[in-house]
């Protein structure tokens, strides 16, 4: 196991695919959004610094998309990952959308990418349109292979309308799909599946096809475990891998009660900040930090097999590589699940 920056080892999870290929995920994933400039632009100084550190600290699963500064998070780790052994890291990199070259003024998401090239994205899930969108990553990737390959925004949070996620995702189950198992059975990509929001759409993947692993954003938190229900159960099932993003649900589990504090990238309603109120009192009497248990409850489910927050700063790399070191009470999950914080049926961390 890779050593992180308190010099313990990072733990990592193995996921065997039905396949028979087998993913080393480091329990600390990267969520790479931020690499490409979200809400704020970093220097490529900044940038070096941050992955640095996440690399120290033992992360060894990297997760982009060609949407994140458009080709911007890609390209940025291209430079990282050149000089580090193909075989001690895995990259997911996400397909469903293409990058058409345009105007400065043209550019998409002006209000959340900032300085990024002059590219607007178009939605495109066919046969044709995956295989592009993978040469195109592989190029700004430096890579000959990927690890992992996953639809991208299959879904209503995307979409708007049921009739457009219908649409989109018959296109990829003609077309996409095909393309991605093609290039499976020919060793050319170790794992498929899909990073979506909603774990509705990826409970609708799994029981379309044959997939390996889904990146689901915010759905399996301290906040929200409706993916009980039939998702997560019917992955075990399967033996598909999970990997949860956004553990912090946009910043509220990360930050506590501050007075602009965030959930689903929206001002927190009183509702939840009430939640969030409860969950800080039961932990102050565990001496457990809010983000650290939030950091930690998802990988309680055996199906899930990293956590990737996004960062943006060697600080927070350096933050969630300490709380993912900090050791967690079993009797903390135990007090959660008493004061009805936490689905009684949610597995907690041993």
């Amino acid at each position: 196991m890779p050593a992180n920056a308190n010099g313990r080892s990072a733990r990592t999870r193995k996921l065997v695919t039905g396949r028979g290929a087998e993913l080393l995920f480091s329990e600390l994933g990267f969520g790479g959004a931020p690499l490409g400039n979200l809400y704020r632009p970093i220097t490529e100084k900044e940038a070096r610094a941050m992955l640095d550190t996440v690399w120290a600290a033992g992360c060894r699963y990297f997760d982009t998309a060609p949407l994140y500064g458009l080709g911007l998070s890609e390209t940025r780790l291209n430079g990282f990952l050149r000089a580090k052994p193909r075989d001690a890291f895995l990259v997911s990199t996400k397909v469903g959308r293409l990058l058409d070259v345009c105007k400065p003024q043209e550019r998409s998401r002006p209000n959340a990418f900032f300085e990024t090239p002059s590219r607007r994205e178009r939605f495109d899930y066919s046969y044709d349109g995956v295989m592009r969108s993978l040469e195109f990553s592989l190029e700004r990737l430096g890579l000959d292979s990927l690890d992992i390959v996953l639809a991208h925004d299959v879904d209503l949070t995307t979409h708007g309308h049921k009739d457009e996620v219908d649409r989109h995702f018959a296109e990829f189950m003609k077309g996409g799909y095909r393309a991605l198992d093609q290039l499976r059975s020919a060793g050319a990509v170790k794992a498929i599946g899909a990073g979506v929001n909603e774990w509705e759409a990826a409970e609708a993947f799994a029981r379309a096809g044959d997939f390996d692993v889904f990146l689901l954003a915010g759905r399996y938190t301290l906040l929200e475990q409706d993916a009980l229900e039939s998702f997560l159960p019917l992955c075990q099932e399967k033996g598909i891998g999970v990997v949860i993003g956004g553990p912090f649900n946009s910043g509220i589990l990360a930050t506590g009660l501050k007075a602009d504090a965030h959930y689903n990238y929206r001002p927190a309603s009183d509702g939840v900040r009430e939640r969030v109120r409860q969950f800080q009192k039961v932990c102050r009497a565990f001496k457990v930090k809010l983000p650290e248990a939030a950091l930690h409850f998802p990988l309680g489910h055996p199906a899930v097999v990293s956590v990737a927050p996004g960062m943006s700063r060697a600080s927070e790399a350096k933050r969630n590589a300490a709380m993912m070191a900090a050791k967690i009470p079993p009797a903390l999950w135990r007090a959660l699940k008493a004061e009805k914080l936490i689905r009684e049926d949610a597995p907690t961390p041993k």
